[in-house]
């Protein structure tokens, strides 16, 4: 299953089930995002060429996250680029989320193991703005 959490028209983010299937490859996001996340189902056999990723420019104006639940549960609160409460998911172990805008906290609801994904370096306290949210 895949679900898109919007804000308006702004996509903030994509929620990869863990029961999602499909052949072949698909791409969740669009190419403007700055972060690209996709799905790879291929049968035993399928040979993906061995290559090397060119040198590529990029300006990367918003830092966007990948988040792999390996385990547990996980409250994912989203907030609109005013720090206003929109809405909440619970993802669980095997879920995959794009944070693509707005803001976001979280909630372990049972002991978690996660993997981030994001553009880098890390600035630290420049990264982000950390706030009391509005309900």
């Amino acid at each position: 299953m895949l679900e898109k959490i919007l804000n308006g028209e702004m996509v903030i983010a994509i929620v990869i089930r863990r029961n999602f299937e499909k052949p072949g490859l698909h791409f969740f996001t669009p190419d403007d995002f700055s972060q690209q996340l996709a799905y790879m189902k291929h049968p035993a056999g399928k040979v993906i060429e061995p290559h090397v990723h060119n040198v590529v420019r990029r300006e990367v104006h918003l830092t966007q996250e990948v988040l792999l639940l390996k385990r547990g549960r996980l409250k994912v609160d989203f907030y609109d680029d005013e720090q206003n409460y929109l809405e909440s998911r619970i993802l669980e172990e095997g879920d995959v989320i794009l944070l693509a805008g707005g803001g976001h906290g979280f909630e372990a609801l049972e002991e978690i193991e996660m993997i981030e994904v994001k553009q880098g370096p890390y600035a630290g306290d420049a990264d982000k703005i950390k706030f009391i949210p509005k309900r």
